[in-house]
């Protein structure tokens, strides 16, 4: 503001103004219009004068106050116990408080923090010095006068107490963990079977178990129970790899079969989340096969145990006749039926996705196949569908599919049961009734709520479980040959010949689909190949290297046609080769890398591929890497296939 003086010049500037004009209007005297515009000026120069005199005064008196705030925070930053320090884009330090200089005494921040870089300014950074966890916080500092250098503020906040109190809470928390006799129902099948022996044998482990980690167990059922014990715990089982799965194996059940135990473990804030944690961690493990314990923490699994596959069946008459009539009741009441598989669908699919079609013509109902693309595997099949009038027009895209479906549709999933591997996420998310068939293990991003779903990672097939749907179905339904042709197709590959993953309720849906016309040629030629492929598949198995344990791995270049297909069919040729117990053939794609995986049986290529996302079967498996190199998809596979070896003791 204008000091008085200053604001008494104003009106008399003003006012002289006012009796110049007037002058030079009103006035004849030329000499009185040159003296007033002489005062005027005078008084106008002498204002200007002052006021420039007072802006000097005034910001010196601002830089006083500047000086003095600057004072008066150097002195609080000095005595606050908060670690503050002003830096360089070349890690110089300009200025640091006494709390920063306990920390640190030198003039180079990259002595203190290496791998600091200034030019990335990390907001909310953890570093630990002498003993102390602190949160360092980083700002730069806005300069604006010319050729002013950039510089960063930052200061440390010792988090030290809260993280010490926050393990303990942690380490506090409930957990809980349920235990069941997967098999009991196997078990007690056998009249040979110690039902009584075996139950206490397994509740003495359970409690020995429970003592060990300070917690507390009951037996709510015959052969399930539960344990409570606190988070701290949970490390050290998981060291073990929860060694009470190996032991209950040396139960003496009198029938010939282990004992087998399903352990699930939910980690949560309170008692009543982590028991809902522990029974979706526990319907994961029932859907892998058993014989395995889950940890669910929040959002993430781990997995532990499962390296074999039991001898036991898992498949029961009575779940397959049950679910084949929900099936039909769900089917009679809809107007349509969509039958999906997964994005590179095989004989295993399509022949599954047949059965399933003459389920819905059975009762009356229209089914649509969705496939977006043919792939030699199946062209053979389509070509035969094409030409016959049965299913005129039954293949539509994913795009078709989306407009043609209703809240009265049905859709079914069958051969897959991953989010991630499925034709069309989008379509099951439209559908309203869903229904899942699959003979896959259990995975994390399984297709969630499906209205009825039937899994069986004991079955060989997915042809296997729909040939078995086809009996209980309706006492009327009789299959075409050329259906049951493409049934046992698709058990036969993923048999390899009844070779592997073979059960006698696997021979006995081939024999039904013998008798149903299956045709052991018209099988033999869906497999045909042209001889490029077939020289293809050659110099894949050619250029294989060995690894420890009988394990093989080779790969299709990008150039390659139809390398999806011949990467899978070279790491079943693989396994012909004597000392080959393994294989694995990785496919370059425009988007990633694809590899196939297959064994005997010793190694479990379902586990090793699982680790980078894939899964599958114990003897067939498979996984789908994006955005990778094949070099760096090799480097991920090969690590963790010696990760499974160490865990096995290979």
């Amino acid at each position: 503001m204008p000091e008085k003086g200053q604001r008494i010049l104003i009106p008399l500037i003003i006012a002289s103004g006012l009796a110049l004009a007037g002058a030079c209007v009103f006035s004849p005297y030329l000499w009185l219009d040159l003296a007033l515009a002489g005062v005027v000026i005078t008084l106008l120069v002498t204002s200007l004068l002052m006021a420039a005199s007072y802006g000097s005064r005034l910001d010196n008196e601002l830089n006083d106050i500047f000086r003095a705030n600057s004072s008066a925070s150097a002195q609080i930053m000095n005595t606050i116990g908060v670690p503050a320090v002003l830096f360089d884009m070349e890690g110089r330090i300009i200025w640091a408080n006494e709390a920063f200089q306990e920390i640190f005494d030198g003039r180079d921040m990259k002595r203190l923090i290496p791998e600091f870089d200034p030019h990335g300014i990390n907001q909310a950074a953890t570093f630990e010095r002498n003993g102390s966890t602190f949160q360092v916080m980083s700002t730069p500092v806005q300069r604006s006068h010319e050729g002013a250098k950039p510089l960063v503020f930052q200061y440390w906040l010792d988090r030290t107490e809260a993280l010490h109190y926050t393990r303990l809470y942690e380490e506090n928390m409930p957990v809980v963990a349920l235990i069941y006799v997967d098999n009991y129902d196997d078990l007690s099948a056998d009249k040979q079977f110690h039902r009584n022996t075996v139950l206490s044998e397994v509740e003495s482990r359970v409690s020995a178990l429970a003592s060990s980690i300070g917690g507390a167990y009951r037996r709510y059922e015959s052969a399930r129970f539960m344990v409570l014990f606190e988070a701290k715990y949970l490390e050290e089982l998981e060291r073990e790899r929860f060694s009470i799965l190996e032991s209950t194996h040396s139960i003496d059940t009198g029938t010939g079969q282990v004992v087998t135990l399903s352990i699930a473990v939910g980690a949560e804030s309170s008692v009543f989340r982590s028991d809902e944690s522990a029974r979706q961690a526990m319907e994961l493990a029932l859907g892998r096969g058993g014989d395995q314990a889950v940890v669910k923490r929040g959002t993430n699994y781990s997995f532990y145990g499962g390296q074999r596959q039991l001898t036991t069946t898992r498949q029961s008459r009575v779940k397959a006749r049950l679910f084949s009539k929900a099936l039909r009741q769900l089917v009679e009441n809809c107007d349509q039926v969509f039958i999906m598989g997964h994005a590179n669908p095989d004989m295993d699919c399509l022949g599954a996705a047949l059965g399933l079609m003459r389920c819905a013509a059975c009762v009356g109902k229209r089914a649509f196949f969705v496939l977006n693309r043919s792939n030699p595997m199946i062209e053979g099949v389509l070509e035969q569908m094409e030409n016959s009038k049965q299913y005129h027009d039954a293949v539509r895209s994913n795009e078709s599919a989306l407009q043609l479906i209703r809240p009265t549709s049905v859709l079914i999933v069958v051969d897959t049961q991953r989010r991630s591997s499925v034709l069309s996420a989008e379509l099951y998310d439209a559908a309203a009734k869903t229904v899942i068939i699959d003979h896959h293990r259990r995975p994390v991003d399984a297709l969630a709520a499906p209205t009825l779903n039937y899994y069986e990672a004991g079955s060989s097939s997915a042809c296997e479980m729909v040939t078995e749907i086809l009996q209980y179905f309706d006492d009327e339904l009789k299959p075409t040959a050329f259906e049951c042709s493409a049934l046992l197709a698709g058990m036969t590959m993923d048999t390899k010949s009844f070779a592997i993953n073979t059960g006698a309720r696997t021979f006995e849906a081939a024999s039904f689909l013998r008798r149903g016309g299956a045709d052991s040629s018209s099988v033999k030629m869906m497999y045909q190949d042209d001889m490029q492929t077939y020289r293809n598949r050659a110099q894949v198995v050619q250029n294989a290297l060995m690894m420890e344990q009988g394990i093989a791995i080779s790969s299709c270049p990008k150039e390659m046609p139809n390398n999806s297909l011949i990467a899978a069919q070279a790491a079943d040729s693989l396994l012909s080769i004597k000392g080959i117990q393994a294989s694995f053939v990785l496919a370059e794609r425009q988007d990633g890398v694809m590899i196939s995986g297959r064994s005997l049986g010793s190694i479990n290529v379902q586990l090793i591929l699982e680790r980078i996302g894939g899964g599958g079967h114990l003897t067939v498996a498979g996984a789908q890497l994006q955005n990778v190199t094949r070099d760096e998809a090799v480097k991920l596979l090969t690590d963790s296939i010696r990760s499974y070896l160490k865990e096995v003791g290979g």
